[in-house]
């Protein structure tokens, strides 16, 4: 009993590590906390340290963690501010989000068969992940019962991948894409700020902050209930995707209103789960069973990122987008909102800085969603 309590502790605490060595060593925060989170996973997990009754604690902590972050994470997403992205900015998501699926559609046809089972799966989880982030992937892994292994790679390579594509966008983007695209021109000399701050998660436990935290995490328990009541009408083996799908859209109706949109560190509160979630996902990866499943699998994440940023260039240039738009867009989609106002800095250009939150933001709204049904569609074609 006391090794399992102890398990259990180290799953829920280890965040507070973690996030506290982002916040004093720069290179540990470059690295980012969730690939710190799988490094720390995989070395507990392979070492032979965890007790025989450690699988009931994981499968119990990744069936809590998903459906109780994704409210919190949502709270956020006011769907009455999205009126916000207008004109340029409103087609070049639509042209981002459509390159993101054709390119994975494309991907899925040229990569099936070398090395994948269950591809269809990992399209799905490609969709997620480059439409909204690293919670719609998790969510996506319980939707579509996702093995550990395959989900544990794809990660680790979408964040390989993803840190060449943000360095071409900062250093030589701006330039390249300059040359096919419009400049961007904005009239206006409205200065738009956005940060997350050093330490976002700084001053949470302050009463100010904190009580009405405490309002946010009820409603996250409610709305994970209702889920759950729902998901006794359907047969079990859709009960997963009733209660994700139904967290999405009650959490996108409750972040409608002021009193739980305008909650301080609710995102915050959100990602530490997300962070828990990644622990204790890859303590169950065994990493000798790696060899078998990459054939492939870094190819097809290379193509799907970089192929979907030259289509979306390519489109960009026929419907005259310009290129700081286009590149926030896609830094948006592919690696989600907190790299938006490093990316802004990266080429001088801070008034897309809203643009781009507004984009990753209905990234992160609309990711569950578009990654199961496209999952579903191509499930047909294995």
């Amino acid at each position: 009993m006391m090794t399992e309590i102890i398990l259990v502790l180290f799953y829920l605490l280890s965040p507070f590590l973690i996030l506290d060595l982002c916040h004093k060593f720069p290179f540990v925060n470059k690295l980012g906390a969730v690939f710190v989170a799988y490094l720390l996973g995989l070395i507990v997990g392979n070492i032979g340290i965890l007790p025989e009754s450690a699988s009931k604690i994981q499968e119990l902590l990744t069936t809590l963690t998903i459906p109780l972050a994704l409210p919190l994470l949502l709270f956020s997403a006011n769907i009455k501010q999205w009126k916000s992205i207008a004109g340029k900015a409103l087609l070049s998501l639509i042209i981002g989000i459509s390159s993101v699926i054709v390119l994975i559609v494309i991907g899925f046809f040229a990569f099936k068969g070398k090395g994948m089972g269950e591809i269809w799966k990992v399209s799905g989880l490609l969709v997620g992940v480059y439409t909204g982030g690293t919670p719609n992937l998790a969510s996506l892994k319980m939707m579509l019962n996702v093995d550990s292994d395959v989900y544990l790679l794809t990660h680790t390579y979408d964040m390989l991948i993803s840190t060449v594509y943000l360095a071409f966008l900062m250093t030589m983007g701006q330039k390249v894409f300059s040359f096919f695209l419009p400049k961007f021109n904005d009239d206006t000399s409205e200065e738009v700020e956005y940060t997350n701050g050093k330490d976002p998660y700084w001053g949470i436990f302050k009463r100010k902050i904190f009580k009405p935290l405490l309002k946010a995490y009820g409603l996250t328990v409610l709305i994970f209930a209702i889920a759950g009541g729902l998901s006794l009408l359907v047969p079990k083996n859709s009960q997963v995707v009733v209660v994700i799908l139904t967290i999405t859209t009650l959490s996108i109706i409750a972040s409608t209103f002021k009193q739980i949109n305008q909650i301080e560190k609710t995102f915050e509160s959100g990602m530490y789960l997300i962070l828990i979630f990644s622990v204790v996902v890859a303590s169950m990866a065994d990493i000798s069973r790696f060899a078998g499943l990459t054939p492939g699998l870094f190819g097809y994440i290379t193509f799907a990122v970089f192929g979907s940023l030259f289509l979306q260039v390519v489109l960009g240039k026929l419907f005259k987008i310009d290129a700081d738009t286009t590149i926030i867009t896609s830094t948006a989609l592919i690696c989600s909102p907190p790299f938006v106002p490093v990316v802004a800095a990266a080429i001088g250009n801070r008034k897309i800085i809203l643009t781009g939150i507004s984009v990753g933001i209905i990234g992160y709204a609309v990711g569950n969603y578009l990654g199961f049904i496209l999952a579903e569609i191509l499930k047909n074609y294995c």
